[in-house]
């Protein structure tokens, strides 16, 4: 989905849920969040605080190149 606004995204992350992801369990959006920073180094916000808990939020308040290394690292963690 397109941003209509701000600078954050919102995409929603259940499809990982009750899935183990490289010896981490997922549960739900927190662990998926706590995936990314401690597998792929890279600090997301879970949706819950926004009433969106099968989400998690990503600032582009950043360089594109910021942008593009974060993704190589998520995609990077998530095939491992």
């Amino acid at each position: 989905t397109e941003p209509e606004g701000a600078f954050y995204v919102f995409p929603d992350v259940s499809y990982f849920f009750g899935k183990t992801i490289n010896g981490y369990e997922i549960k739900d959006a927190t662990d998926f969040s706590m995936f990314l920073l401690e597998k792929a180094l890279v600090a997301t916000v879970t949706g819950d605080a926004f009433g969106s808990p099968n989400c998690i939020r990503f600032s582009y308040a950043a360089s594109e190149t910021e942008i593009e290394e974060a993704m190589k690292r998520i995609k990077n963690a998530l095939s491992e």
